[in-house]
């Protein structure tokens, strides 16, 4: 009975050592179905050849295990083997030993044929994680001098074009819009020149500028009508050339240097592929020191295009000046690839600009989810304008695209021409490697609703080998009856640039059957130049002079007013562990927020009815109205702030900070 006890014991417990074996290889081919080793991710890589590791372990004590209840097994047979038995019985126990004996060899060559594998395996691994660190680096290398040499590339032929001995060249021709040599003696442009297409579903254009003397003579037939500037057009001339005047307020011109903060992108930005970015909540070394309230603000920095604007007398120069303007906002993100912090519920930020600017705009955000802004400006040179921006924002693997929602309005007060238009999208490339950069792309249409007058923009996406200018932006300003009277050109990080058309032709169909218009134009002439950034511009978060007086501190300002966002501060004077921290706090307070609003209407409603009422924000100085142009429901001003402010009464400001 004692032999057969044990007999029973040390099968029991093989049974268990096999079952446990076949866990081990179970769990192995189920890691190697869920989480597959990413050959762009040498963690990843790291962490599966640590788990093989374990698992060859596993292995080696599951051998010794086999090896250890083996031998019992093999003696307890021998000790049955040694009593005696019948016959027939004993025969029995010969064919039982000679199977356990099988059973034995057949497990230890199984345990050293896997342990045969996985050394193998991970030999090879580290030999393929060298070659991956390799390649890597060879292709950040590889991108970083591909730029070099694009941006090289580029000011050659900038360098090139402005030669004095071009100057005198007065013929020239641009596709698209962007300015290149006709066939003369400086050029060696050919008949196999590449021509793109200016705008998707319209028709491309080849511009050809002239002489202003020549213009009389050229234009046959009465099809251009007159081709003198109008009285008004000395409007357009030099139109961003004008010196900024000091402002009677003298504005800080620093902030301190932005820390070296260390941080591993891809780490957070890999659990966020295709999810709204505004949902997630992101560390403040993401962000830059200002809100995207005071990101909207900068858009008025070249407010001087819109104070000139109002003089033109003629719909189509002010519509040129208007897309330059239009363009000028993208100007400030060249180097902008830090996020905005996302306001709170009911923040504010006023811009109380009328003494050295003219002008004062207030914003205020009317929605969290999904994130939204009301924004209005008032001109006391007379312009004012007005927009609801909505963010939408998705992280893709590769890059992260950001695409504002909503109308902008722009309405003179004197003529009445009210223009229309919406913002381009956004995109920011290599996330995960190489250097962070970000581009304008899409289509751009500015309408004039009184006099039907259209700007058709066009943002190129940037390319290191395309031929083209870098951040290309190219337009056609036509009239009601879609008769063409400007072309514009230029980069939205640079310029921009218009010339009159003085007569137009198709020109003759391309190999792939596509029709191009020939537009014959007067000398380009200069609407609006970038500002130079201050110095030591790189260590502050490439902020403009005006993104650098954004955030500065002033006095009589509401209570929910983006310059008094605590966390804000503190990242700006440098302090992001501290700025983490009273991140999170506000976060936390608004969600409590939401929570005692959520309870107070579940009181008189249904869940459903109630969540929908707590995300019902009531702005405090904007209101919902139906915008009869577009037919969409936008926050529009109310007023009250000013003269609030006035009286220093902000009684009505919610507690958000």
């Amino acid at each position: 009975m004692k032999g057969r006890g044990c007999w029973e014991s040390a099968s029991v417990r093989s049974f268990c050592s096999s079952r446990c074996l076949n866990k081990f290889k179970k769990d192995d081919s189920g890691d190697d179905d869920d989480e597959p080793a990413s050959p762009a991710d040498k963690s990843e890589l790291h962490n599966t050849i640590k788990s093989l590791s374990l698992k060859l372990d596993d292995l080696s004590t599951c051998s010794d295990l086999i090896a250890k209840h083996g031998a019992a097994l093999q003696r307890s047979l021998n000790e049955l083997d040694g009593l005696k038995i019948p016959y027939e019985s004993s025969e029995k126990l010969k064919a039982v030993n000679e199977r356990a004996t099988l059973f034995r060899i057949t497990s230890n060559a199984m345990i050293n044929a896997c342990r045969d594998f996985l050394e193998l395996a991970e030999i090879h691994s580290w030999k393929w994680q060298r070659a991956l660190q390799y390649e890597q680096e060879q292709r950040v290398h590889l991108e970083e001098t591909i730029e070099q040499l694009a941006k090289q590339h580029n000011s050659l032929e900038r360098a090139f074009r402005s030669a004095p001995g071009r100057a005198t060249n007065p013929t020239k021709s641009f596709s698209e819009g962007s300015l290149l040599s006709s066939k003369g003696e400086d050029s060696e442009e050919d008949e196999d020149t590449e021509y793109f297409d200016a705008m998707e579903d319209s028709t491309s254009f080849i511009t050809v500028i002239t002489e202003a003397k020549e213009d009389s003579r050229k234009a046959e037939g009465g099809t251009t009508g007159s081709v003198e500037w109008t009285s008004s057009d000395n409007v357009l001339d030099g139109a961003s050339l004008v010196p900024k005047s000091p402002p009677k307020v003298k504005r800080r011109v620093r902030i301190p240097d932005k820390p070296n903060y260390s941080l591993n992108l891809w780490s957070i930005m890999k659990n966020c592929i295709g999810r709204e970015l505004s949902k997630i909540p992101m560390p403040v070394n993401f962000n830059e020191p200002l809100s995207m309230l005071q990101r909207l603000t900068e858009d008025l920095e070249y407010h001087h295009l819109l104070d000139k604007a109002v003089h033109c007398t003629s719909s189509v120069e002010q519509m040129c000046l208007v897309a330059a303007f239009s363009v000028s906002s993208y100007s400030t993100t060249v180097h902008r690839i830090a996020k905005p912090f996302n306001p709170m519920l009911g923040e504010t930020f006023e811009l109380d600009r009328l003494d050295d600017m003219g002008l004062r705009s207030l914003c205020e955000q009317v929605s969290h989810h999904p994130p939204s802004a009301a924004h209005y400006v008032f001109s006391k040179h007379g312009w004012s304008l007005w927009q609801e921006i909505t963010i939408s924002s998705k992280f893709r693997g590769k890059y992260l695209s950001i695409m504002p929602l909503g109308a902008i309005h722009l309405e003179f007060q004197a003529s009445g021409n009210h223009y229309v238009w919406r913002k381009s999208t956004s995109t920011v490339h290599n996330i995960i490697v190489g250097k962070l950069w970000i581009d304008q792309t899409g289509d751009i249409e500015i309408v004039n609703h009184k006099t039907k007058d259209r700007c058709q923009l066009k943002f190129l996406p940037y390319s290191y080998f395309s031929k083209e200018v870098a951040r290309k932006v190219t337009g056609v300003v036509s009239d009601s009856q879609g008769k063409a009277h400007y072309v514009l050109s230029g980069s939205w990080d640079e310029q921009m640039e218009c010339a009159k058309i003085v007569q137009s032709s198709p020109s003759s169909p391309s190999s792939d059957g596509k029709q191009k218009t020939v537009y014959q134009t007067l000398p380009a002439k200069l609407l609006w130049k970038k500002y130079p950034l201050p110095e030591n511009a790189e260590n502050m978060y490439y902020f403009s002079e005006m993104a650098l007086s954004l955030n500065e501190h002033e006095e009589g300002v509401a209570p929910t007013d983006s310059r008094l966002r605590p966390d804000q501060r503190l990242m700006e004077k440098g302090h992001w562990d501290e700025a983490n921290t009273e991140k999170q706090r506000l976060e936390e307070k608004q969600r409590l927020s939401r929570r005692r609003r959520l309870e107070a209407c579940s009181r008189g409603c249904g869940t459903e009815e109630a969540e929908k009422e707590a995300d019902v924000y009531v702005p405090l100085w904007f209101e919902k109205r139906l915008d009869p142009l577009t037919g969409e429901t936008a926050c529009m001003y109310k007023g009250g702030y000013w003269e609030a402010k006035e009286r220093q009464d902000w009684h009505m400001c919610p507690n958000i900070f």
